[in-house]
């Protein structure tokens, strides 16, 4: 955000540390960012929904970046016309673009975007399901995931649409400590049943390992505790009741997951 800033971002990354020697320096975009899903065939695009991400490691959008501390869906931020502005004026011209260089590309494109004064701009695409907006995107998916995977093998993406769930999912992510960085790992993880029977709460795995039969954690992002509920604030209620839950105190979590949905619902 700031020239200091730039200037030990480009040392860090020139350091050898990330295995490169090389950076691309580009426009600092100010906004709020929200991410945008679609399906493609190749040649047809169909839009999911959306959801918000939040990078850094600390309450409050503080600390370093990481790979996502938790998510909500949908993303209040992300109107229809953004939505519609995304799909015709940055999704849609990407696809015809790939298709006319003579590599169509097929299967899920995320769109991570920064909703400026100017309007949506991209920052990235991933040619994946987002971690963890995946989560919260299975928990109110109506349809079979694999039936529109399959559209979009076979060319008829045209043909399909998708269906979700007017309720709000929220997933916290319960880190190792010292994540963004150093973490020790294999430290017990206790409570878990007891979590996942909370009404609307689903537990995904992501850095666990089973040693001698007791459940360890093995990476940084270790559990998604993500919950579904008719607002924001009540998927926000259940997924911190779950993460109360767990024994283990070797992790942690941020406590202000969903705040900028939760603050527009107190608004209305």
């Amino acid at each position: 955000m700031t020239m200091a800033e730039a200037r030990a971002a480009v040392a860090d990354i020139l350091s050898g540390k990330f295995g490169g020697a090389e950076c691309v320096i580009e426009e600092f975009l100010k906004g709020e960012e929200a991410s945008f899903f679609v399906l493609t065939d190749g040649r047809n695009a169909l839009p999911l929904t959306t959801a918000q991400d939040h990078k850094r490691v600390g309450d409050g959008d503080t600390g370093p970046n990481t790979g996502g501390m938790g998510a909500y869906s949908p993303a209040p931020c992300m109107t229809p016309a953004l939505c519609g502005e995304a799909l015709e004026r940055i999704v849609k011209p990407t696809i015809r673009a790939l298709a006319d260089m003579g590599h169509p590309y097929v299967g899920v494109l995320y769109a991570g975007l920064i909703l400026t004064r100017e309007g949506p701009k991209l920052i990235e695409y991933n040619a994946r399901f987002g971690d963890p907006e995946c989560q919260v995107l299975m928990m109110r998916l109506k349809d079979d995931l694999v039936a529109l995977l399959l559209a979009c093998c076979d060319g008829t993406l045209d043909r399909m649409s998708v269906r979700w769930f007017d309720e709000a999912a929220l997933t916290v992510v319960l880190c190792a400590r010292g994540y963004p960085g150093e973490v020790v790992k294999g430290s017990a993880i206790r409570g878990l049943e007891g979590a996942a029977s909370l009404e609307g709460v689903e537990i995904f795995h992501a850095g666990t390992a089973l040693k001698n039969g007791e459940l360890v954690a093995s990476g940084g992002r270790v559990l998604n505790v993500t919950a579904i509920g008719k607002t924001a604030q009540e998927a926000q209620a259940r997924a911190y009741a779950a993460v109360d839950r767990i024994d283990w105190p070797e992790g942690f979590c941020r406590r202000d997951i969903g705040w900028r949905a939760i603050a527009r619902e107190e608004d209305r």
